[in-house]
């Protein structure tokens, strides 16, 4: 169904400028002292890409909610689908060179699926959720929202992609605190999650189990529930060897340089080391366009990709960090203001799924470039280069100016979980 469509000028203008400043920041990326080709065009890949994310997100602005609603379970398995293929075909590139992410027919490479898939999830993680009338208010209530997250999930894990994991992982939790669910719930559901990532030192596991004990006394969930919980929980720390060792080798150094960067100075904590030099030396205003010292000699690795954030900072300074961190700042509070005033709860639901989408995207990027986060070769959202990125952003946006367009602000037709 092809509607008029009437378009939220802010969000589109805030999205436009982000595209613009991360276009130009990829241009100068490719700016260096030493020859690389493909460095030096990837901001004409990334303009014809940009070119291509505003037509398909033009034509998603005219695609009505519901025709977007019906269209989840479709979208949704085709995403699927695409995932295993990529299991099958798909092969790695730079940095990410072990793993298998990139689908890949006759040697083209032609995108991330699970770029994409970030999207259908979202899509039909609201269809499930949007069915209630009241929030969720036990764990095995919400054993169908996980179950369209799992499987995804242990797809692009097997590639494996921690980072496109950790970002199912966070939609799943946004999407389930804006459809009404309690923090203790929240906290009980993530419990497994803490658990594995907590296993790999004695002290702090202990601590965390006994927070766990005590959460559970105090929300008293059914017997059974609190009974699996703590197994689950327990079975955490029995499979986190397991767990370490299905992970990739640049993921274990990844992990382990974001414990002490001098682990591997060479090689991964050659990456944060550089990227902190990059960052410090820009001072208040940077070093000037397309001028950085890091970046010109090719010292800062994927200068273009994962490490873009580096390049403002070191080029345009705190100025120009700040300009960028403002730029998302705005992007989160429009959508924000699009989930409030959405006519139903599908429509406010796939708004904020969005928004934790990027959340994640940003607190992720920007972190692992100040060696905050570890490094996971996660994208920053409009900047980093790739089209499969790029496609995906401007998706969200025409689904959320569709969004916007039939959005009349009134609180009464959501759900109960979602009036906040």
């Amino acid at each position: 169904m092809i509607k008029r469509v009437f378009a939220d000028y802010p969000l589109v203008i805030i999205a436009l400028l982000l595209s613009a400043y991360g276009i130009a920041v990829v241009y100068s990326a490719g700016q260096t002292d030493v020859v690389q080709t493909s460095v030096a065009t990837a901001y004409q890949r990334q303009l014809g890409w940009f070119v291509v994310a505003l037509v398909g997100a033009w034509v998603l602005s005219r695609v009505s909610v519901r025709l977007l609603e019906w269209a989840s379970w479709p979208v949704y398995l085709f995403a699927i689908f695409l995932l295993i293929v990529t299991l099958v075909f798909g092969s790695g590139a730079g940095t990410a060179a072990s793993m298998k992410g990139w689908l890949t027919i006759g040697g083209v490479r032609l995108g991330q699926p699970a770029e994409v898939a970030k999207v259908t999830v979202v899509l039909m993680l609201a269809k499930v959720l949007a069915v209630r009338r009241d929030a969720p208010r036990s764990l095995l209530e919400l054993w169908k929202p996980a179950a369209v997250v799992l499987v995804p999930w242990v797809l692009v894990m097997a590639q494996p992609d921690l980072g496109t994991g950790m970002v199912f992982v966070g939609i799943f939790f946004a999407m389930l605190f804006w459809a009404g669910v309690s923090g203790p719930l929240l906290l009980l559901a993530a419990s497994p999650a803490i658990s594995l990532l907590l296993s790999f030192s004695t002290v702090y596991w202990g601590a965390w189990f006994l927070i766990l004990i005590a959460v559970v006394l105090w929300y008293k969930p059914y017997v059974v529930e609190g009974v699996v919980l703590i197994v689950t929980n327990v079975a955490m720390g029995v499979l986190a060897p397991i767990v370490w060792e299905k992970l990739a080798p640049h993921q274990k150094s990844r992990l382990l340089v974001f414990l002490d960067p001098s682990e591997d100075p060479k090689a991964s904590g050659y990456h944060v080391i550089q990227s902190k030099i990059a960052i410090g030396s820009g001072g208040w205003l940077g070093k000037g366009f397309t001028l950085g010292t890091q970046k010109r000699g090719s010292f800062l690795p994927a200068q273009h990709t994962d490490f873009i954030f580096a390049v403002v900072g070191e080029e345009l300074g705190f100025l120009g960090v700040c300009i960028a961190l403002a730029l998302f700042l705005l992007l989160f509070l429009r959508v924000i203001r699009v989930a409030s005033r959405a006519n139903d709860g599908f429509s406010s639901l796939v708004a904020f799924g969005l928004l934790g989408s990027w959340l994640v995207h940003v607190i992720e990027n920007v972190g692992m470039t100040l060696n905050l986060m570890p490094i996971t070769g996660i994208p920053l959202p409009f900047f980093s280069y790739g089209g499969s990125f790029m496609l995906a952003c401007w998706l969200a946006i025409g689904i959320l100016v569709r969004i916007s367009s039939e959005g009349r602000g009134e609180a009464d037709a959501l759900p109960i979980g979602l009036r906040r």
